[in-house]
């Protein structure tokens, strides 16, 4: 009979435990989407709506609602209602670093990435220089801090101090930036190619220009103060 008791005990646990990695596998399952982690950088630049999220990740309407619905049950994004707007954002910080981490193992460890990421970046600038180095040499005037990123993902949130020229705009507003230093390039993240296409322009145009080695995500993740419009 003792027996039989630890036998039906045994089952019992193999079925909770089979549930809970189920339960862990509806996360990898939201992830497993290439749209769907693109959806996840936006969102970690700032709280958007559908429409924007579909507009700007290429999408159209039903089929960027239905991604982020499968994000929503995942537990990865949140809403908020305005009227008839409905507003997504990031669950929590540590949704974002999970985004993050997942995109550093896929780097570490999968073959295809270190092609798709070249033909997509295109060639390595020489130059970059590190969150912790920024401050100080902005607080000296030695730099200004360029962020590249769309108006709305400026006024989310942006390095203090950073000047906002988004990549789209007219060429000509590199007239504006303070001459005689040097300019330090940022957008969403490591794997962002406005800060590579900046960088590319603004040395076409004769200025010293540099990356800021990762971007806005990892900016927000090393707890680095961050300024909104």
């Amino acid at each position: 009979m003792e027996s039989a008791r630890n036998g039906v005990t045994a089952m019992a646990d193999r079925a909770a435990k089979s549930e809970l990695y189920e339960a862990f596998a509806t996360t990898g399952k939201a992830l497993s989407n290439g749209k769907r982690l693109e959806l996840l950088d936006l969102l970690a630049q700032g709280e958007r709506t559908v429409d924007a999220l579909a507009r700007t990740a290429g999408l159209n309407l039903t089929t960027a609602s239905a991604h982020l619905q499968i994000l929503k049950q995942a537990g990865l994004v949140a809403t908020r209602r305005d009227g008839v707007r409905v507003h997504y954002r990031l669950a929590g910080d540590d949704v974002a670093a999970l985004f993050a981490r997942l995109r550093l193992v896929a780097a570490r460890h999968q073959a295809a990435v270190a092609p798709a990421l070249a033909a997509y970046l295109g060639p390595e600038e020489d130059d970059t220089l590190t969150r912790e180095e920024l401050p100080a040499l902005v607080a000296a005037g030695r730099a200004v801090a360029l962020d590249v990123r769309p108006a709305e993902e400026y006024a989310a949130g942006h390095i203090p101090g950073a000047l906002s020229l988004p990549v789209e705009e007219p060429a000509d507003r590199i007239g504006e930036l303070p001459a005689e230093t040097e300019v330090v390039v940022y957008c969403r993240g490591a794997y962002c190619a406005l800060a590579h296409d900046a960088v590319r322009l603004l040395r076409a145009r004769g200025r010293r220009a540099l990356r800021l080695d990762g971007g806005m995500l990892e900016w927000r993740l090393a707890e680095l103060p961050v300024d909104a419009a």
